[in-house]
């Protein structure tokens, strides 16, 4: 944790706690490390699910080529705060009013799932066009992927076999300009898998235009670029995968190339920062209990990972009892939710950790907040700071809401 981030955790109030703390000079760090490293054929789109904070978006839109929404909440969200950014609109289930919602607000790409979601959008069109891309989920072997979209029976895309009446749809409406096809089949790979599967994408999408006639401009292969949880240093290799991507264009010299990471840019620029409530023993195994929980940072739980943590001691204590504290030993900390699922890290050994002392949680800044279950118990929301390298904090840009 940076000095001026520990800092600003230190001055927020304990009532003020749970609080996510997003480090925007980091962010802008490291979204410059990897724009730097990305070939010229290489556009890259910010992933607004991860995390559609407002800040973080404003701060990304001065080094990404736009952002990808998926639904149209995310849409209005995104084009309220920044304006004259580029959006591609992906995602299955869209409905009728999404899309024209998309077509009022002339979203740069649009992904089309389906024969059937493509003829909705022609009912829509009126005089206007559409610049569309085909998503196909395309049968591979994604490996070892933490989340499979493609490769097997889905839900995502359409089968090859399938874009051959979309192609019938479009050939006989001008109104709609293919430019491309979307191919998202896995989330959580490394940069050599990343890059293998890349390459077998590219060499089919060529083969398939090729053999249909089509002019192909440009593929979309998605984001996920692993984050590894478990080890907080171990971060997507984004040099080996911007080279990798150099020697893989140099073979499509044609083609422009679209990423959408999403977790792997903000991730590490979030914190959630609480305080330990109690802390007590069950048949020998220690238990930290903390302010706000998994309904406030669910991903733990829905990756079933220990999030990483550091421990902020204070040593302030102002009760005439000594205080419990767990020393030398492996901790599970929890939250306040009525279930055992409510676990935040799992067992981790710890030097000391007592009542009063603060736990920030690193890896917080992508997937957190946004996916948490917000109303459950009807426990206050966090609060929301920013700290930037300006040294002027920004807080409060989300006032805590009481359910």
């Amino acid at each position: 944790m940076r000095s001026a981030v520990l800092d600003r955790v230190a001055r927020i109030r304990d009532d003020d706690l749970p609080a996510y703390v997003h480090d925007l000079a980091d962010l802008r760090r490291h979204v410059h490390a990897i724009r730097a490293v990305l070939p010229e054929r290489v556009e890259l789109l910010y992933a607004a699910k991860a995390n559609s904070d407002p800040l973080i978006l404003r701060t990304l839109a001065g080094y990404v080529d736009g952002f990808e929404v998926a639904s149209g909440g995310e849409l209005s969200h995104v084009r309220g705060l920044v304006p004259d950014a580029p959006i591609a609109f992906g995602g299955p289930g869209k409905t009728q009013a999404e899309l024209a919602r998309a077509l009022d607000c002339a979203v740069e790409r649009l992904h089309i799932e389906s024969e059937h979601e493509l003829r909705l959008v022609t009912t829509l069109l009126g005089e206007r066009t559409v610049d569309a891309l085909l998503r196909v989920n395309l049968p591979v072997d994604v490996g070892r992927a933490a989340l499979a979209m493609g490769g097997h029976p889905s839900p995502f895309g359409m089968d090859p076999a399938q874009l051959d009446r979309c192609l019938e749809v479009i050939d006989c409406d001008p109104r709609v300009r293919l430019r491309g096809l979307h191919l998202h089949l896995a989330s959580g790979l490394r940069a050599t898998a990343q890059l293998a599967l890349i390459d077998e994408v590219l060499a089919w999408a060529e083969g398939w235009a090729r053999r249909r006639g089509t002019d192909l401009a440009e593929v979309n292969v998605g984001g996920g670029m692993g984050v590894d949880y478990d080890h907080p240093a171990r971060r997507f290799d984004w040099p080996a995968f911007g080279a990798g991507l150099r020697r893989l264009l140099s073979r499509h010299p044609r083609l422009t190339l679209r990423i959408e990471p999403g977790r792997s840019v903000t991730a590490y620029c979030g914190w959630y920062v609480t305080q330990v409530l109690d802390v007590k023993f069950s048949r020998g195994q220690a238990f930290a209990v903390l302010r706000g929980g998994t309904h406030h940072l669910r991903t733990p739980a829905a990756k079933q990972h220990d999030q990483p943590f550091e421990v902020i001691p204070d040593d302030a204590w102002p009760r005439h009892w000594e205080r419990p504290e767990a020393r030398d030993e492996p901790v599970t900390l929890v939250g306040q939710l009525c279930t055992p699922k409510d676990v935040l890290a799992r067992r981790v050994r710890v030097e000391r950790l007592r009542v009063g002392d603060r736990v920030a949680f690193a890896m917080a800044g992508a997937y957190a907040w946004n996916i948490s279950h917000h109303a459950f118990l009807m426990h206050p929301h966090p609060t929301f700071h920013h700290v930037d390298d300006a040294e002027v904090p920004v807080t409060g840009t989300h006032a805590r809401q009481r359910s």
